[in-house]
């Protein structure tokens, strides 16, 4: 596989997980997952997770992978790539795995002192990529194997922070992000 399949497909691959935590932050508010509850004086999660943003963040994620599974076939042939479908368990898998990411490092942070909005290198840009990827693997391990080959899950652990500074920094730029980061 050469380089650009390569990228092609990690990119079309993790797109239903890039997108969730996008669209919770356009379909936020409302009740916390937390309710409040604090741990040691610290709140287990804070007001940036919301139900009604987590389930906007996988319903888009799975809408999405439903679209590419749609459009695969002509996009395969546009590319000169064979892209992956993606099985129904993926579907949810994938954008379930990035919100429960973005929340167990939301409840990092608040147990490191870090207020919300606060950078965490490294656990901010992969967070989401990690559980993510995990669900995908216990949801269709034999899928996740032919996939998300070791070059594969390269380019998405040195693509993915770049995107996700990117992405961050337009929303910070467009108003809908209180912080570039």
């Amino acid at each position: 596989m050469g380089v650009f399949e390569t990228v092609v497909i990690a990119l079309w691959a993790m797109l239903p997980a890039y997108v969730p935590n996008n669209a919770a932050v356009l379909a936020g508010g409302g009740r916390p997952i937390d309710g409040g509850r604090t741990l040691n004086g610290r709140r287990l999660l804070g007001d940036g997770k919301t139900w009604r943003g987590t389930a906007m963040g996988i319903l888009v994620g799975a809408l999405l992978g439903a679209l590419l599974n749609a459009v695969e076939p002509s996009s395969s042939d546009l590319l000169g790539v064979s892209l992956p479908t993606f099985p129904v368990a993926v579907l949810l898998a994938l954008p379930a795995g990035a919100m429960l990411g973005d929340i167990a490092a939301s409840f990092l942070k608040r147990r490191t002192g870090r207020q919300r909005g606060a950078a965490f290198p490294g656990v901010d840009q992969l967070d989401f990529v990690v559980f993510a990827l995990l669900l995908a693997f216990l949801a269709a391990p034999e899928w996740f194997g032919e996939v998300f080959t070791l070059p594969v899950l390269a380019v998405v652990v040195v693509v993915t922070p770049l995107l996700h500074l990117a992405t961050n920094a337009i929303a910070y730029a467009l108003g809908l992000k209180d912080e570039p980061w």
